[in-house]
């Protein structure tokens, strides 16, 4: 009995050891907010606020969704704000695909949950140090709809990253 409560402890260990060593230190920034069960509200922003100190090095900004089968569409349209330190603000309209010509969900997942990884902003230099809020809405209508879908169902987490170029 206790050498298999050795070998799993040395396992355990060796398995945190790994996990402590393979994460990298190119991610500044990584945070994911649940969808409420209704679906997301139209109009419902999703706020991240984060700190900047470097106005240096180029980085990466993402989207991540993930989304279930209860996701109905093929695309998905947001509209993103950012909000500078100063007060100025960049609105973008961003339209991703959801799922190839067959069907099928992009993202990688064994189940039906899909995680998405989406660029926002390539090779982005923050210009002044501050805090920086990213809010994104969707703006998804049924076609020949004006109004939004008021609950979008499927999409069960947002998330932003800023990643350091390698």
């Amino acid at each position: 009995m206790t050498t298999v409560l050795k070998r799993s402890s040395f396992l355990i260990v060796l398995l945190s050891i790994f996990l402590m060593f393979s994460c990298s230190d190119a991610i500044d920034f990584n945070e994911y907010k649940s969808i409420d069960k209704q679906g997301w509200k139209a109009n419902k922003k999703i706020s991240f606020k984060v700190d900047v100190k470097d106005t240096i090095s180029p980085k990466n900004l993402f989207i991540h969704l993930r989304n279930n089968n209860d996701y109905q569409y093929s695309n998905l349209y947001l509209i993103t704000e950012l909000n500078f330190p100063n007060g100025n603000i960049v609105v973008d309209t961003l339209q991703y695909e959801m799922t190839d010509e067959t069907g099928r969900f992009l993202g990688t997942g064994f189940s039906e949950l899909k995680e998405n990884k989406l660029f926002y902003k390539e090779k982005k230099v923050f210009p002044i140090p501050g805090k920086y809020v990213f809010n994104v809405h969707h703006a998804m209508r049924k076609n020949g709809d004006v109004n939004p879908i008021e609950f979008l169902k499927g999409i069960q987490d947002v998330g932003f990253s800023i990643e350091k170029l390698e």
